[in-house]
């Protein structure tokens, strides 16, 4: 009788923990869109991206699916029709919309969705008022992890979708100010050869590309102690990097002949010098800050005009592991606002290693070895998508802190240029240097 009433003391206690954490991230999402009206949630600038709106209701879509459809004893969903409307991709569901056409979407309404929000949440609660399942609570936390990674779209979405706007609107008009001074010179970090586990210890949460943890072969290697800088990369511009194919692999040569690219995504050159789009607006641009919004083709030009190259994402993960949790904790991510990398402080060690921007890799996203797909819907989370991707690591200024880790692939094509991407430069180590740390 005592065992029983701890048990379900336990289980009481094990739900709230879980109410607490769902109510946090989804509340996470309704901040981040509270300053956008109607109008400014149905945009949509590119194939690539999707609206505000969308990521609201699609995030919705999937406690449904995948919870409240499959676990809640006679739940009946809001909308029949929602659950072809926000599909993403999942194929075993059948057919979803066109990824390209979701800012036509005038109809449901803003508000409709938001009522569907309401509804879904007062599903989950009674689900974890109940004796939710292990199995429900494993998938309620994919899905506030999935919902995670829609916080960031949304962020990068309505920057671009603001910068396609001649009136350049601003995403944070109360937080406009100066650009910060700051800069650190770039130091060598360095990493004996030897064998190395790489991926997901098992404590806590991961993708299941993340998985399984095994080891790896790493040589000698020297990584950068910083992220690259806006004038650093205007050195290899002035240079000119972008008219010199022999820095450019064939693709990206043809991407930047044919998109015109002479600068990174959101730089534009004035009679006053450069300027930069910003969630707060159009800023002079911070020489010291790190250079973002580049693809995987200019970070590979500029890291052979460097007389570098890009780390790979093991190499990365063992620079990581050794910079520490703290690294993590003190990190420029979602939670500081500023949805805008900061310069590097004078400190020694490596710095930037989470937040700022994602670090473009020199691996390919690919399975790793013993990697299965989980079975189901799940199976087409992420292991579908391992073909044309490069991995990029560490999380950036809008990333959610509890979301991020080292052992975090993320994964874009080679030439994506709107994410918070950015530049850690590594060169092969076969002989330790004296400047180095």
């Amino acid at each position: 009788m005592i065992k029983t009433s701890l048990m379900r003391t336990e289980r009481a206690s094990l739900s709230r923990k879980w109410l607490e954490r769902y109510d946090e991230v989804r509340n996470q999402t309704l901040k981040l869109v509270e300053t956008l009206g109607p109008d400014d949630q149905m945009v949509q600038s590119m194939p690539d991206a999707s609206p505000a709106k969308w990521h609201s209701a699609h995030t919705t879509w999937f406690f449904e699916t995948f919870i409240l459809a499959p676990h809640m004893r006679d739940y009946a969903p809001f909308d029949a029709r929602f659950g072809f409307l926000f599909n993403s991709y999942y194929k075993r569901l059948g057919n979803h919309p066109n990824r390209a056409i979701r800012g036509t979407f005038s109809r449901p309404t803003l508000d409709q969705i938001r009522h569907y929000r309401t509804y879904v949440d007062s599903g989950v609660r009674e689900l974890l008022a109940r004796e939710a399942s292990a199995e429900t609570l494993r998938l309620l936390e994919l899905g506030l992890n999935h919902e995670q990674q829609h916080q960031e779209l949304i962020i990068t979405d309505i920057k671009h979708a603001f910068w396609t706007n001649p009136l350049r609107p601003s995403y944070q008009p109360s937080q406009m100010q100066a650009v910060e001074s700051g800069g650190a010179p770039l130091a060598w970090c360095y990493f004996d050869e030897g064998i190395y586990e790489a991926g997901h210890d098992l404590r806590g949460f991961a993708f299941d590309n993340e998985l399984p943890r095994h080891r790896t072969y790493i040589t000698p290697f020297r990584i950068g102690s910083r992220l690259v800088t806006n004038k650093e990369y205007q050195a290899f511009m002035d240079d000119g990097g972008y008219t010199r194919p022999e820095l450019w692999l064939s693709d990206a040569w043809d991407h930047v002949s044919g998109e015109g690219w002479t600068a990174p995504l959101y730089w534009e050159r004035t009679e006053d010098g450069w300027t930069q789009f910003t969630c707060r607006g159009t800023l002079p641009l911070n020489p010291n800050e790190p250079v973002c919004h580049v693809s995987f083709y200019e970070a590979d030009a500029f890291a052979r005009w460097a007389n570098a190259r890009l780390p790979t994402e093991f190499e990365w993960e063992v620079a990581a592991g050794f910079a520490g949790n703290s690294a993590m904790t003190s990190g420029n991510l979602l939670e500081s606002e500023t949805y805008h990398p900061r310069p590097a402080t004078a400190q020694a060690g490596l710095q930037q290693i989470f937040g700022d921007a994602w670090e473009w890799t020199a691996s390919p996203y690919s399975a790793y070895p013993g990697y299965c797909p989980p079975a189901g819907l799940e199976g087409e989370y992420n292991g579908k998508f391992m073909c044309n991707q490069i991995v990029l690591r560490g999380g950036s200024c809008a990333t959610p802190a509890s979301h991020i880790r080292k052992s975090y692939r993320n994964y874009f094509p080679p030439q994506a240029r709107w994410q918070f991407s950015g530049i850690r430069l590594a060169q092969d180590g076969l002989a330790r240097d004296r400047t180095d740390s």
